[in-house]
This record gives C-alpha cells, structure tokens and sequence, in this order.
C-alpha cells in the first residue's frame, strides 16, 4: 500500500511520457513526474520517494524532501492566506493547506506557524493544524522521570514554555529552569523533571541532581579554557551572572565546581575561578 504524506520505497514500472511510474508490488501506482526522475535508472529499480497529492488530487511522488511528513510537528511560512484558508510552505511544489478551523491563532502572510500535519479522514487530504494540543495525549505516558527525551518548543505560558515531548505528550520547562535563549519550533533534548499525579510533565534542559554535575563541569572546564583559564565566577556571583556566561543557574554552577574543587581541577579565589 502506497502511504500518502511519508516516505515509500517504490519499484520503477515503467517509462512514460509524464514520467515514471512506481509500484508498492502490490496495486498501487502513483507517477514520479519527469522533474524528479534520475539521470541514470532501469525498470524494476526501487526508489524512495515522498508521496502527496498534486494540484489535481492525484497522488504524486517526488524525490524533494518536505519539511515536515504526516504526524510530525514543524514551524511553517504561511505564504498566503485566501478565503478557504492559509496556505503553508512545506517545500514542495503545492503548498500545505491549513483550514480556518484548525488555526489556533488567524495566520497571516509571512508568518510562521508550528503545526501537525495529518491525514483529513473526510476530505483524505493532508491538512495541517497550528492546534498542535490536539495531537498530544498524557493519559498514558511512555515516558518516566529522569528519561532524556525529544523536546519541540510550542507555545509560552505565563509559567514558562510548553514544549512537545517525543512528538507524543505535552510538558513544560518552567522559567527558573530556562537559562538560554529558546523559540518556537526548536528542537532541543530535555529529561523528564518529574511526573506530576495528573500525568502532568515537568520538563528540565539540563540533567537533574547529580546528573548535571558532570555536563556543567565539562562546559566550566571548556569555558575555563576558552578565556586563558580564569571566569570571574565563584560561590558568591549573582544568579544572573552565572546565567549570562554560562547558561546554568547558580545550584548547578556551586555544585559542579565543588566537584571540580575536590578533583583538584580548579581553584576558586575571591575574584574568581581559576584553571590548574
């Protein structure tokens, strides 16, 4: 079966005038039109390709690679909006349509977006949806606490950032946690803070307790070496000037230079830390 909206292994067909034709080996057939057909290339060659529906409805397959594949999340340019609604650039040649009704917000031409992109079951077209929520579900987690997990920046809230977690659950890093500058649709990696009692996920971009020592300790270390072996930080620096040079809060800076201290790794002074 050919599957619209993902990445299919095809068998070449055969050779026609619009371009080639594949085969699932099965009945499926969908046509690779002659802008995306190789150079070099035999009957019975197996390809992959991306398929999706052309201006026409027609299933189609391309060799260019979307930025985004059904059930996956991405941050999208609306290139225009029309009376039917906005009209998103995913890279290829037709644009990714997203319904009024599945704007979270009204999009405006030039904006960017992070949406789902999914098969509509009524119209069987690929839609995409900026009510990314939606598409999430913590009633039966399959992440656990201290799991390192797959983070997408969704959305802000008054607490701090939700971010989409495994492209499966919903989590959300607070503010005394972020300690570098993050956006909308970026993908980072995170470890699971905690599991509240609603299913609710707390989300951290660092390693938690004794798991941050050593990543923190290294970036001081390369920090320390970066600027001829001295940092004017020590166990009395403000939070804020922790955070300004070396993106972590001040808990996780004193406890890994007090593990840098006791290897013998550096020596702390009144104006600051030095490198042996």
């Amino acid at each position: 079966m050919i599957h619209l909206g993902e990445y299919n292994t095809l068998e070449i067909l055969r050779d026609t005038e619009p371009g080639l034709f594949l085969g699932d080996g099965e009945e499926g057939e969908v046509l690779l039109p002659n802008r995306y057909v190789p150079e070099v290339f035999e009957i019975g060659d197996k390809i992959d390709v991306f398929v999706y529906l052309d201006n026409e409805e027609r299933p189609v397959a391309t060799t260019d690679q979307p930025y985004i594949k059904k059930g996956d999340f991405a941050l999208l340019r609306c290139n225009q909006v029309t009376k039917f609604g906005a009209f998103l650039d995913w890279g290829l040649v037709k644009e990714l349509f997203c319904p009024f009704k599945e704007q979270a917000f009204k999009m405006k031409a030039g904006g960017w977006y992070l949406v789902h992109c999914y098969l509509d079951e009524e119209t069987e077209r690929l839609v995409a949806s900026s009510k990314t929520n939606h598409f999430l579900d913590n009633k039966e987690l399959t992440v656990a606490q201290f799991d390192e997990v797959d983070l997408i920046v969704s959305h802000p809230s008054d607490i701090g950032m939700n971010v989409i977690v495994n492209k499966k659950h919903l989590g959300l890093v607070f503010k005394d946690d972020i300690y570098r500058d993050i956006s909308v649709g970026d993908r980072l990696k995170g470890i699971v803070k905690k599991v509240r009692h609603d299913n609710k996920l707390d989300i951290s971009l660092n390693q938690i307790g004794y798991r941050n020592i050593e990543p923190n300790a290294e970036l001081i270390i390369n920090s320390l070496k970066d600027n001829n072996g001295f940092i004017p930080l020590h166990d009395k620096s403000s939070p804020e000037d922790i955070k300004e040079q070396l993106q972590m809060s001040k808990k996780s800076f004193k406890r890994a230079i007090g593990s840098l201290y006791k290897d013998r790794q550096i020596d702390i002074k009144e104006d600051g830390i030095y490198l042996k």
